[in-house]
């Protein structure tokens, strides 16, 4: 009987590519997945690695292992489902992905709700940018996560992922009270500050920018959208801001209209096999309530 433990080492390996990074995700050192997998070798009777230079690689045989562990995990998460689902009151651990403006909106007032109707249950957030965080779900490193998409611009698509919509999150031209600049195309001469070019809201911004006719002197790049919010309030730069960034706060600068009124859309995804768990689903709930409580401008 092959060991399921042994089998997720090897799944884990084909996925992330290198022993480090498997030792990483799975809390081992390098060494015991060595040993997972050269035990996993004897159990079935096959090579499963083949060296490459400094990296192995996964053998045929290896790679059929991998297509029905993906079966037998997927199994297991239903099984774990159907577990859960025959408590009454929602419990465990929900480790949830979520990007920095969506946690400024959100976040507090989805753990306070939680923590007052569901004290068994725990969740842990972590800050992931959309793209990275949807990767993360589908490889099972988290369970639930908040993304966006902007107007034009899909998301990968991952068919085991179970969506639901959140949020319609209006994106404006944000620059100092006492600025000149009235319109996207009157910020052609400014200075900008945005997301490093990694992020879809950098492309999309400067989509936003080129269709109104000018390439954006980007002067700052920062990840951290409240040095964002701190350059436009001293009028060194302007952006463009998602609703979500002022939740709960009245905006220290001037915020101008796009043309097309353009919204991102946030929306919560979890593995299809997990998603009804009554953790994730209660999880879900808590922050489908506190977006609608959100006031956007």
């Amino acid at each position: 009987m092959l060991d399921v433990k042994k089998l997720r080492v090897l799944q884990e390996l084909s996925t992330r590519g290198t022993l480090a990074e498997t030792a990483d995700v799975l809390g081992y050192t390098p060494s015991a997945v060595s040993q997972q997998l050269t035990a996993l070798e004897h159990e079935c009777g096959h090579h499963l690695l083949q060296k490459q230079g400094r990296t192995v690689t996964l053998t045929p045989k290896a790679r059929i292992l991998v297509e029905h562990t993906e079966k037998i995990l997927h199994e297991l998460e239903l099984a774990q489902t159907a577990l859960e689902s025959t408590d009454q009151t929602p419990a465990g651990t929900v480790r949830l992905a979520i990007f920095q403006t969506a946690a400024m909106a959100l976040l507090t007032d989805t753990l306070e709700a939680l923590s007052g109707r569901y004290p068994d249950l725990r969740v842990e957030a972590l800050q992931r940018e959309p793209e990275a965080a949807l990767e993360h779900t589908h490889m099972r490193d988290v369970d639930l996560v908040v993304a966006e998409q902007y107007p034009h611009h899909a998301v990968r698509e991952f068919p085991e992922l179970d969506s639901r919509p959140l949020n319609e999150d209006p994106v404006m031209l944000a620059v100092a009270p006492e600025s000149d600049v009235y319109s996207i195309a009157d910020a052609a001469r400014s200075p900008w500050v945005m997301e490093s070019k990694s992020n879809a809201s950098r492309s999309w911004a400067e989509h936003v920018c080129r269709t109104a006719g000018f390439e954006p002197h980007v002067r700052f790049e920062f990840d951290d959208v409240r040095a964002h919010i701190d350059l436009v309030e001293c009028g060194l730069a302007v952006a463009l801001l998602p609703g979500f960034a002022w939740a709960g706060s009245t905006p220290r600068v001037r915020l101008i209209e796009l043309p097309n009124l353009p919204h991102r859309h946030v929306f919560t995804s979890a593995r299809r096999d997990m998603a009804r768990r009554p953790a994730i689903e209660a999880v879900r709930h808590a922050l489908e309530e506190s977006a609608a409580k959100v006031k956007l401008l």
